[in-house]
């Protein structure tokens, strides 16, 4: 019996468009990435890529390496993290091989993405509507005139009441919900190819952030965007996934479709993980159950699969990496034991 929640699953299930055919644009295509410092790797042999109008999540807990993989996507990273190896493409264009201006010329123009904390991604000293009116004069060449009415708009377009009054308002005198909905606005102004959201809501209330998701799923079907969509709910990855990638101490260990990884998680950490949430089974003694340990340092993973240490299912074979392989279809797991859960 494998742990799921039939509600959380099908309320994203009539959004999903069929994207099994392959047909869709490949934008964005992740292979082989490493990034570390002068001490040790902290994202490992990363691989990943999301078609045009797909929802990619990237799940796990804290320290697991996914907003460090989304930094290095856009091309981020300053020392002392360095990009030791992989390769990282955009629309079939190698992104290594580019120049600093010509990677800024493409992030905010064709990529674009939304950090966690809105309110300190905002300048603070500036005007909303300036700070959006700006990515269009640099990267569509309007003039401020043109680019401070668009900016009017595009607040509008976002749900914010009195968008003209808004767009003259200071980060400060906004509510969180309303910085989040100012930075999904800029991040949409030169409708991007590629949407990164670094858990873009989960400071949010409950209300605000079921709002904000649907926003940006009815943005996403306007501009047929990637979205690259990094969070630790999985009740947020069931609703506005196409497919998930689940990392763990710096590795991808399972990759699957949202449905599949759903009814049938084949890697016992992702399997720790389901049973975590709040609709899920609970332990014997009527609390949520809980995965014992935590995330190892980067300097100090143990030999072999880094969740050994934690997982109930660990034998001497584990000692040795397991590698990301297809178990069932493209259902993919790093562990030696992932055929037994299929």
């Amino acid at each position: 019996m494998t742990v799921i929640d039939t509600e959380i699953l099908s309320a994203g299930s009539d959004r999903r468009g069929d994207l099994a055919s392959g047909k869709a644009e490949t934008v964005l295509s992740v292979e082989g990435l490493t990034v570390g410092t002068g001490r040790a790797d902290l994202v490992i042999d990363v691989s990943l890529e999301v078609r045009a109008g797909e929802t990619l999540c990237l799940v796990g807990e804290s320290g697991c390496g996914k907003s460090l993989t989304c930094l290095a996507a856009m091309g981020l990273t300053s020392e002392p993290l360095i990009v030791r190896q992989g390769r990282i493409s955009f629309l079939g264009q190698n992104l290594s091989s580019l120049s600093e201006n010509q990677l800024a010329d493409i992030r905010g123009r064709d990529m674009a993405m939304i950090f966690q904390d809105a309110t300190a991604a905002l300048n603070p000293v500036r005007r909303v509507g300036m700070q959006i009116a700006e990515v269009l004069v640099v990267h569509r060449g309007l003039s401020w005139r043109q680019a401070e009415k668009q900016a009017i708009e595009l607040i509008a377009s976002v749900g914010i009441p009195e968008p003209d009054l808004r767009a003259k308002a200071f980060p400060h005198q906004l509510s969180g919900g309303m910085c989040q909905r100012i930075m999904i606005a800029m991040a949409l102004a030169c409708r991007p190819k590629l949407l990164i959201a670094d858990e873009a809501t989960t400071a949010l209330d409950v209300t605000t952030q079921a709002q904000i998701l649907r926003l940006m799923r009815e943005l996403q079907a306007e501009t047929d965007a990637a979205m690259i969509f990094v969070t630790h709910d999985l009740g947020v990855v069931a609703e506005i996934a196409d497919r998930v990638a689940v990392m763990y101490s710096g590795r991808v260990v399972e990759t699957a479709t949202v449905d599949e990884l759903f009814e049938n998680p084949l890697h016992p950490y992702t399997r720790g993980l389901m049973a975590c949430r709040l609709h899920a089974t609970t332990t014997s003694h009527g609390r949520i159950a809980a995965i014992e340990g935590t995330v190892p340092s980067p300097s100090r993973r143990p030999e072999g699969c880094s969740f050994r240490p934690r997982c109930s299912f660990a034998k001497d074979t584990c000692l040795t990496l397991p590698a990301l392989a297809p178990v069932v279809g493209n259902h993919r797991a790093a562990c030696h034991f992932a055929g037994d859960f299929a």
